[in-house]
């Protein structure tokens, strides 16, 4: 699947999408940061949850291990050309991400006093095809709520091992009864601390990068050099040939930044916005910040320190940790692990959310619930002590099924965005501020959230 299927879906689409939509991800980038800066002034005042507050939830499940132990392992196995072509997955892949998202803020559902929607719910009320919603509800359930869920566990207790010597069998106790306390006792408090301490990690990491990047900045043209050379193969890499670099790096990429692969659009789903557009939109933006900046930020760090060797036995956390150890001394290894806690327990929280909405939209059953539950506590422990190659190729084979099935449905359900993205660029040129309706799309059916629009009449 990897090797043929998706990589040719992911690219293809991306291309596809990007110049369908008349280069959104570049052309509409101001209004990208114009709306997300409205949506910080507004979201005291709606009801329900903003454009702001819908980018944050999905920021906060994206910025993850993906970002640490995902580069660094990019680059342990596919050299450092697969960063190279973790930028292009990003710059085609945010095109992808303002289609899914857009669709998923047409056809959401009305949830009490929010919303929630998704790849399900677009594939069962646009494509009519219920079967295809069940069968990405219980592969998003499978992949984000279980082994995703893994694959964050077993970063924390690697980098815990390495930086403390704390046993991991012990420490995945601990993380798997923090995890059942959490989604057995709701702790929210819990959650939103992380929400908040996420962003404040993940910005004095970026700050981190930035001064190394400075400290180091006579050899960083070198650097970008070589991650260029090595994508094309002009620099021989052992370990990383034109294939593996291409390969490792939009796997890694599409597990950081998630475009493409129907996650993000269930929390882009959430936010009340008055176009479905404008969270299409912020979506986009979110993958530029995730790879082009946190991704990238990890990047410069390992290739700056010195630590990658090709053919070498660091990868994944632990060469996060020795290549930030070299730029600032044995603390940074402490450091490195601390992150790994915030960035990775949150996306747990965050992860076992997306199976629990995707289960409801299958069957709303406390049965279900309460297994699914216990299987989330049983992979966090599994993830915790397993080998880092099992927990990331099984990974692999999850996101890679997700993924098919809804790229399959965004290519055909393509047209919905692209005429919901020339509503809101005719509004913007007529001086409004776009407000989207049911009819505005010729054919639209099987819209909940979106009034009609009445004309006037004398």
């Amino acid at each position: 699947m990897w090797s043929y299927v998706l990589i040719v879906m992911l690219i293809g689409l991306g291309i596809y999408f990007t110049f369908n939509t008349n280069f959104v991800q570049f052309k509409m980038i101001g209004e990208m940061f114009r709306l997300l800066g409205h949506g910080i002034g507004d979201s005291g005042k709606l009801k329900g949850v903003s454009s702001f507050q819908a980018f944050c939830i999905s920021t906060a499940s994206r910025v993850g291990t993906g970002n640490l132990a995902g580069v660094a392992l990019a680059i342990a196995v596919g050299g450092p050309g697969a960063i190279f072509w973790m930028w292009l997955i990003a710059l085609i892949g945010s095109a992808t991400a303002f289609v899914e998202a857009t669709l998923a803020q047409i056809y959401k559902v009305k949830d009490e006093k929010s919303f929630r929607g998704g790849p399900a719910y677009y594939m069962e009320k646009a494509l009519g095809q219920r079967w295809m919603g069940i069968l990405f509800a219980i592969l998003i359930t499978l992949c984000f709520g279980l082994v995703f869920n893994a694959v964050q566990a077993n970063t924390i207790t690697l980098a815990f091992q390495n930086a403390y010597g704390i046993d991991r069998t012990n420490l995945g106790l601990i993380l798997a009864g923090f995890s059942g306390i959490i989604i057995f006792g709701g702790i929210k408090r819990i959650a939103v601390v992380t929400q908040w301490m996420v962003p404040i990690m993940a910005g004095g990491y970026i700050l981190l990068a930035l001064y190394i990047m400075i400290a180091n900045i006579t050899v960083l043209p070198g650097v970008i050099m070589m991650i260029v050379k090595s994508a094309f193969g002009l620099q021989e890499v052992v370990g990383g040939s034109v294939g593996a670099a291409i390969m490792l790096g939009i796997k890694r990429g599409l597990f950081s930044n998630e475009a493409g692969m129907g996650s993000a659009p269930n929390a882009a789903a959430t936010a009340q916005v008055s176009h479905p557009a404008k969270q299409g939109f912020i979506q986009a933006l979110g993958v530029f910040v995730d790879t082009l900046m946190v991704c990238s930020a990890t990047a410069f760090i390992v290739l700056l320190s010195g630590a990658y060797k090709p053919g070498g036995d660091l990868k994944g956390i632990e060469l996060v940790q020795a290549a930030l150890s070299k730029h600032m001394g044995d603390w940074a290894t402490s450091f490195v692990a601390l992150i790994v806690l915030f960035f990775a327990f949150s996306s747990i929280v965050g992860n076992y959310y997306y199976g629990e909405t995707n289960i409801e939209f299958i069957k709303t059953s406390k049965v279900w619930l309460t297994i699914y539950r216990l299987s989330v506590v049983g992979m966090v422990y599994f993830g915790s002590v397993s080998k880092i190659d099992i927990v990331w190729d099984m990974a692999d084979l999850f996101m890679a099924l997700m993924a098919i099935t809804n790229l399959i449905a965004i290519a055909l359900l393509g047209k919905v965005a692209k005429a919901a993205l020339a509503d809101y660029i005719n509004q913007k040129k007529a001086g409004k501020d776009p407000v989207f309706y049911k009819n505005s799309i010729e054919g639209l059916k099987n819209v909940e959230c979106w009034e009609e629009h009445k004309k006037i009449t004398s």
